[in-house]
């Protein structure tokens, strides 16, 4: 499994690490997208060691530029070193490892998949794509959903090429945008977080938690997208044909691109089922 992630910002992030860093002994690389100079690499990297994970490879990279939302500045020590920048080339080197289609994980915004897309479309036709982000129905239809909002063009250029491999699944904000997602100060992980014989990592999600949700809430968008890739049976999905317009936002078109779109889940399942992988030691 390959997870492409913009960690260091909404929690979700960090969560669907930590949980593919206890359940998922294939997970061979994570790159960083949206970057902060390199910053966003280094937390993943200190956060997969803190979880038991050294020998997973972590690589940064797009760096779109984008400064806004970059919550964990500080928190890492200054001995984590800087990760390298050869997306393609980390990437060939887990396929190289292994035989068959590789999972990868979208996250965050499709700029490193376009990228590979362009440059390495070999890589991409062995992998299986599942991707957090668009939606039919947004809540503000003045933007698109926020991972494509990162990077329309993006966005745009990767979704038709994908499918000539098959139709990818979308994990849309239609359904992870919603409160039974939503981790609070009251929440049992929350609390279990703050306890004192708390685990480095479980600390590092506190603070990282604090600092998020003095601004933003923290549902859990891109663990839900990590179960769906998983297999887990609590997400429904729907082949449908979708398109999208100059500003990345989604909409249902017949003559569009084939994908396996989200269209439920099963909120207090997902939540147990993400309690349990944070929770067992």
């Amino acid at each position: 499994m390959i997870i492409d992630t913009d960690a260091g910002g909404d929690l979700d992030d960090s969560v669907a690490l930590v949980v593919a860093g206890r359940l998922v002994p294939e997970l061979g690389l994570v790159v960083t997208g949206d970057e902060f100079g390199g910053e966003r690499a280094r937390f993943v990297r200190w956060l997969l060691d803190l979880v038991g994970r050294p020998e997973v490879g972590v690589v940064a990279g797009a760096d779109l530029g984008n400064r806004r939302g970059f919550v964990v500045g500080g928190m890492c020590p200054g001995d984590v070193p800087w990760q390298g920048t050869d997306v393609a080339g980390a990437v060939d080197e887990v396929m190289a490892r292994c035989d068959g289609p590789v999972p990868w994980v979208g996250m965050g915004p499709m700029s490193n998949l376009a990228a590979l897309q362009r440059e390495r479309p070999e890589l991409v036709a062995r992998m299986v794509v599942t991707q957090m982000g668009g939606a039919v129905n947004y809540r503000d239809p003045a933007r698109a959903e926020h991972n494509f909002r990162a990077d329309p063009a993006a966005a745009i250029e990767v979704l038709p090429a994908l499918e000539r491999w098959g139709p990818p699944t979308f994990v849309t904000s239609d359904v992870t945008f919603d409160p039974a997602m939503e981790l609070t100060a009251d929440s049992r992980l929350y609390q279990r977080w703050t306890e004192p014989g708390a685990t480095p990592w479980e600390r590092v999600l506190r603070e990282q938690f604090d600092r998020w949700t003095a601004k933003y809430v923290a549902m859990q968008h891109d663990a839900l997208a990590l179960a769906a890739a998983l297999l887990w049976p609590g997400v429904r999905f729907a082949r449908e044909r979708v398109v999208l317009d100059e500003l990345a936002r989604m909409s249902l078109a017949p003559d569009g691109t084939e994908i396996a779109m989200s269209v439920s889940a099963d909120y207090p399942a997902f939540m147990r089922w993400l309690e349990q992988a944070l929770v067992r030691r």
